[in-house]
């Protein structure tokens, strides 16, 4: 008999978002008309758990009872209903069976049980065999997942057999040339048989033994071309150019950097000319020049990092920033979810090896056009629609989980990018320079392996990147790239942003896709590491295994030996397993031992040589002038051209993404990515202020992009230029200073052959990344690269993406939405030369007097105009405040829809427009009739949004398709609207507190997951309050006992708590806080708090993660903890089924709470929202009871102060547009919006009041 548990957990036919969601594609999408129903199920498969604690778990862990049902061990269906189970690969990171089994272990401690689990799908309506499969496919990618069947095993225990000794390939350095390439041929390697050659030649003559297999693997993956750009380090030896009209500035380019390279070498024989010295020589020119002087210098290069003086609290100290581009083109493709998760996870982990706490992201993705039909998709491939949703999915889930800001999102259609899709993810990162030390690794230092555990799903991170991706790949790849875990990132960030740890770490290396070989290789010259020291996922891994293997969220830090003790325990503090794996030694060998025996020993110098010598020839093809994009077509009708421009996929809304990522996280967000009144101007570049945990400080920096696919398409070298000058343009629009930029680019090409016309489109595009480099006297002091851009005959468009970093003053920022009717518009225009490209004297000279022309405040708004002219860029900034524009009849009406690049439009009070510096043509002036007008053409506000907005909703929606029943939804009362409506509910009757004190202390509680402790922290010591932070340790039974008892004690000694938002456990199993509520139900902590509410007078607080953590355990509404019921008011997914990130405006509607007595009653606040399950939902009864007590503390409104179910202004779809309620008292507050999130200079585009006072309020109702 099996001693296996199984339950299912079903969503209530009202919230079943996912499967309405599932339902709508099968039928929209695979066009399955002929489904009635679809039900999404979890199955929980539980072993060795105890009856007592499974009952418990039932209902609050596996199921929430007010949203969920829960059967045990098989569920109804109807007659004819088909039926399938979808389980993650053996050795996938599972975060729903993961949290679970801590969240059991928080009941109790000492249970040690093995949870798996799977989703059911269960299908309804006469469906055929063919149709069932095609919703198969649609719920499964074989790379990551697979089907299971629905009987219940009889143990989840697995076996692992004890793995063989590592192979040595004998006769290997005598091999003759024809056995060595069958060898080659059959180990799938990444590397080129001439490496093969290579590695034969080093054995036979410098080691005299065979190699064995993990030797050959570590190599693959140290001299792979993701690891260490071989295409790129490939040399040049004959560079010819065709004929053509624009053949002379791309060979006098070329000959500009035969000249700087050769006054910078001065004859060095070991340099050559590759694409990497191309790619880095006006860097060194620049440099040799002067303009470099802020660059910091370091043999630790994860990141490019800037020194940067700033003044905190009136004293100037130095700080570093770091900032960092990363691509997961091949893992996306295959893996969309996974990997665009780790693409973040990765760029993340560059700048936090350098020690910095990395504070904001942006997003730049390649893709096809995703609403084509699933009938239109390449064998061999995902459909479109099915890339560009789940990678957004699962970068965004990484980056809300970790809790960093994602700054600026956008998606580049372009029908090559069918070939391989693009994910860029790009990051910043700071720290005080005093708090990073960099000293070099010497004999006898330790490596401490800090973070999470290797399995064999990381194998081939690096090699699979870097190989050709055929029909096959999506069915035989595997993952490759480990699913993140974004919780156990967030520990190291927490660790290293504490002073008295980072300053123990004199060298850090993040786990790339190389593993314990290069991330553990990279950190001295001699190495001997104890592969059996590395902790471990599961039994069974061999050596090569475990040498070789990814792992996403793991850091390799050098400690001095007298240091290593104190370091791991406060890797203990902050919940992170450390280990010493690893001693660095005199002789300047790699050394790896497994089971006692030594796998690897190679010299670094051979290591260092990166494989064999490659050389190549390139010819260079010149653009065609007839093809340019910069001819002028012709308009016959400027309407109808003008509505086709806002509906093209490049310059259409984007917002149903955009909403998808947190973009307010860290209380330092500048810009919202979407702003005015109406949230509808897209911003174009990401402004943060500086992360200072104390103090206050007006350092801000600034990151745009540039790049058009179709520009670099025709002219690789022309889209270069435009790439670095339409990045910059968009710093100098938003008042960024030109001069101090500093760049990073994102190259990504076709696969390179033995043809040299293959190489011409990088080395073009290189030759025009140097002269826009030195023209502006801008280097770029980063970059990555990417050359498998290839599938079958299909080639990536040539892409080079320029990233522009700058750091300024938050009063020198200007907003990008049209502020006042009667302002002026007026158009810089760049120069171009004979060649169309910038005369970069005169672009210098403008972008400096635009910036002194904001900072003096003639300019209120500016915009960036690229490829598609005028036309998109006025009307994106009319749509902020609902601004209409009149148009001169004297502009040229093809020049509104022509492309141009570096060209900024202003907007002018009409009283400063004489005393501009700047060069300008009038282009019109703002109005107020929400009208666009160029001569006789007029276009309605309205009917330009509708076109914007309409293009890509298919595919990332703004609202749900539940939106316009949500206004009748039959489990709220008919008098909903007369609730609504029931006025403001004013009493004199407020808790007093009994219990005073001059500085009360709250304790905010960390647990893995949460990532709002820092915001919350500094909103409470800005109202005068002491702050207790302490994280929940559970890493074993010992763990959990402790950190109970710390528990207790800081509630004791506090007299508020705060539950901070958060994804507490990944917001799994599959609902929000039940790890923080499973948790406070322990019975000591739950005695702690009721002590704290009930015999010391204090107050509890919950926003976001921390109000669903409230509302599990009954704080509110019941103000006491009693956990749930059936009936119980919940906060569960929002009606659109995805995250929402967005201001919202709220409305206080009661005094009755102590947190509210310095909020205006009546009043209007705007917040940011940014959660998956903010959906308040509760019966009829309970919601008349509710307001009847005073216990609706806030309501979603409009700018009006109207309260609406309107999406648009409640757009989780709360019941009664309910954002926040409190305890019958009012001493407990729970409330979605992060009212901990503002500050000077905090989302300076959106308009309203951001200060609800509820801090200040709490410390004052102690006084």
């Amino acid at each position: 008999m099996s001693s296996v548990k199984r339950v299912y957990v079903e969503k209530r036919p009202e919230f079943a978002v996912q499967a309405k969601e599932l339902q709508h594609e099968a039928k929209s999408y695979l066009g399955i008309q002929t489904i009635t129903g679809i039900r999404v199920l979890n199955r929980y498969d539980i072993e060795n758990l105890s009856d007592e604690t499974f009952e418990t778990a039932c209902n609050g862990i596996f199921s929430e009872p007010p949203v969920d049902i829960l059967y045990r061990e098989e569920f109804p269906m109807k007659e004819g209903s088909r039926v399938f189970s979808v389980e993650f690969l053996p050795g996938q990171f599972d975060q729903r069976a993961d949290s679970a089994v801590q969240c059991v272990q928080f009941i109790k401690e000492d249970e040690t049980p093995v949870i798996k689990t799977a989703t059911t799908y269960v299908i309804e309506g006469e469906i055929t065999d063919a149709e069932f499969e095609a919703i198969k496919s649609h719920c499964i990618n074989p790379v990551d997942s697979r089907e299971t069947g629905m009987d219940k095993p009889e143990t989840l225990v697995t076996v692992f057999e004890e793995p063989e000794d590592v192979k040595i390939f004998d006769g290997f350095k005598e091999m003759p040339e024809t056995e060595l390439k069958e060898l080659y041929d059959s180990l799938g390697l990444a590397m080129t048989f001439k490496d093969f050659l290579h590695i034969q030649g080093y054995f036979k003559g410098e080691e005299d033994r065979d190699p064995t297999m993990t030797e050959i693997r570590v190599l693959d993956t140290y001299w792979s071309d993701h690891c260490r750009h071989t295409t790129f380090s490939t040399e040049l030896k004959e560079v010819t150019f065709e004929d053509g009209d624009y053949k002379e500035p791309l060979v006098k380019t070329y000959e500009r950097y035969l000249e700087d390279r050769s006054e910078i070498f001065k004859g060095r024989e070991d340099k050559f000319v590759c694409l990497m010295d191309l790619a880095l020589m006006a860097m060194r020119k620049l440099k040799k020049e002067g303009k470099l002087n802020d660059q910091e210098e370091s043999d630790e290069i994860n990141a490019c990092s800037i020194v940067v003086p700033v003044v905190v609290d009136g004293k100037e100290e130095e700080w570093l920033v770091n900032f960092k581009n990363e691509t997961h083109n091949h893992p996306t493709e295959i893996e969309p979810f996974g990997g665009a998760a780790t693409c973040l996870g990765g760029a993340i982990r560059d700048p936090l090896s350098g020690r910095t706490y990395v504070y904001q992201a942006m997003r730049v993705t390649g893709a096809a056009d995703p609403t084509v039909s699933v009938k239109d998709t390449m064998k061999g491939k995902l459909p479109q629609k099915k890339l560009v949703t789940e990678a957004a999915h699962g970068y965004s889930s990484y980056g809300n989980q970790i809790g960093l800001a994602t700054g600026a999102v956008k998606e580049i259609y372009h029908p090559n990018y069918v070939a391989k899709r693009m994910e860029i993810g790009a990051v910043l990162g700071a720290a005080p320079r005093r708090a990073v030390i960099r000293e070099t690794s010497d004999p006898g230092d330790i490596i401490v392996l800090l973070g999470g555990r290797t399995g064999r799903d990381g194998c081939g991170g690096a090699t699979g990147s870097s190989k050709v991706h055929t029909e096959e790949s999506i069915e035989t790849c595997g993952a490759e790239v480990q699913k993140g875990n974004p919780p156990t990132e967030r520990k190291i960030q927490r660790l290293f942003r504490r002073e008295e740890v980072s300053c123990l770490i004199k060298k850090c290396n993040d786990f790339g896709a190389g593993g314990v070989s290069v991330a553990i290789g990279e950190l001295a010259d001699g190495l001997r590491v104890d592969l059996d020291k590395v902790p471990k996922k599961y039994a069974g891994l061999d050596g090569t295994e475990i040498a070789i293997s990814e792992s996403q969220e793991r850091m390799a830090v050098v400690v001095d030996p007298k240091d290593v003790a104190q370091f791991l325990a406060y890797a203990k503090e902050e919940n992170l397993e450390a280990v010493e794996v690893a001693v660095v030694t005199e002789e300047p060998r790699l050394v790896l031992s497994w089971r006692g025996k030594e796998i690897v020993n190679i010299s670094r110098a051979f290591l260092d040589t990166n494989g064999a010598h490659q050389e190549t020839a390139v010819t260079v093809e010149i653009p065609d002038r007839a093809g340019s994009l910069f001819v002028r077509e012709e308009v016959k009708d400027v309407k109808e051209k003008w509505i086709a421009t806002l509906k093209d996929l490049n310059v259409c809304s984007q917002k149903g993404l955009v909403e998808r990522f947190d973009g307010s996280i860290g209380a330092g967000s500048v810009f919202m990515p979407h702003g005015g009144k109406y949230q509808m101007t897209e911003t174009q570049s990401m402004v943060a202020k500086l992360p200072v945990q104390e103090g206050t400080c007006d350092t801000v920096t600034m990151m745009s992009y540039g790049f058009d696919p179709y520009l670099s398409t025709w002219s690789p070298y022309h889209g270069a230029v435009y790439a670095v000058v339409e990045s910059v343009a968009k710093i100098v629009a938003n008042g960024g200073d030109y001069s101090k930029i500093r760049l990073t680019f994102q190259e990504y090409f076709r696969r390179m052959t033995e043809d040299p016309k293959r190489w011409s489109q990088p080395f073009a595009a290189l030759l025009g990344a140097y002269d826009v480099q030195l023209g502006l006297g801008l280097p770029s002091i980063g970059g990555k690269d990417s050359m498998s851009g290839t599938f079958q005959d299909i080639d990536v468009p040539p892409t080079l993406v320029s990233f522009a970093v700058d750091v300024a003053h938050d009063h020198e920022i200007i907003t990008p939405e049209l502020k006042k009717a009667g302002n002026k518009l007026v158009w810089l225009r760049m120069e171009q030369d004979h060649y169309e490209l910038p005369v970069y004297a005169s672009l210098k000279d403008q972008y400096a007097k635009f910036a002194e022309d904001i900072h003096s405040g003639k300019i209120v708004s500016a915009y960036a105009l690229d490829r598609h002219g005028i036309a998109a860029a006025v009307s994106k900034m009319s749509f902020g405040n609902g601004m209409g524009v009149k148009l001169e009849e004297t502009i040229d009406k093809r020049e509104l829809f022509a492309p141009a690049f570096g060209d900024l439009i202003a907007e002018v009070p009409a009283e400063r427009l004489e005393e501009l510096s700047i060069s300008y043509t009038l282009l019109g002036e703002v109005t107020a009739d929400n009208t666009i007008s160029y001569g006789e053409m007029q276009l309605s506000l309205n009917e330009a949004v509708t076109a914007w907005k309409g293009t890509l909703e298919s595919v990332f929606p703004t609202v749900s398709e539940e939106k316009q029943k949500m206004q009748n939804i039959d489990v709220q009362p008919a008098s909903e609207k007369a609730v609504i409506e029931n006025g403001l509910y004013r009493t004199s009757d407020i808790h007093i507190c009994t219990h005073k004190i001059g500085q009360p202390t709250v304790f905010i509680p960390v647990f893995p997951g949460t990532n709002c402790e820092y915001d919350s922290k500094k909103a409470f010591e800005r109202a005068g309050a002491k702050v207790i932070t302490k994280v929940f340790k559970n890493l074993n039974a010992e763990d959990i006992r402790d950190s109970v008892a710390e528990f207790e004690k800081a509630i004791a000694q506090s007299q508020m708590i705060m539950f901070p938002g958060g994804f507490s456990a990944g917001d799994e199993p599959d609902g929000s806080a039940k790890f923080f509520a499973t948790a406070f139900q322990n019975a000591k902590l739950k005695e702690a708090v009721e002590k704290l509410l009930h015999e010391r007078d204090g107050l509890a607080l919950g926003i976001c993660n921390g109000f669903q953590a409230l509302i599990k355990l009954g704080l509110v509404p019941y103000g006491t903890i009693c956990g749930q019921t059936e009936n119980s008011p919940t906060l569960t997914y929002n009606t659109i089924g995805r995250h929402i990130s967005k201001m919202v405006y709220t409305k206080v509607v009661t005094n009755k709470s102590p947190w509210l007595q310095q909020a205006e009653l009546g009043g209007v606040y705007t917040n940011p929202a940014s959660h998956g399950e903010g959906r308040f939902v509760a019966s009829e009864e309970v919601l008349k009871q509710l307001f009847a007590n005073g216990q609706v503390a806030t309501q979603y409104c409009d700018l009006d102060g109207t309260v609406t179910m309107d999406e648009e202004w409640n757009p989780n779809g709360s019941y009664c547009a309910i954002e926040g309620i409190t305890s019958p008292d009012g001493r407990v507050l729970g409330k979605m919006a992060h009212s901990e999130r503002r500050g000077k200079s905090v989302a300076v585009n959106i308009y309203g009041e951001q200060d609800l006072k509820i801090f200040e309020s709490g410390v004052a109702y102690f006084k």
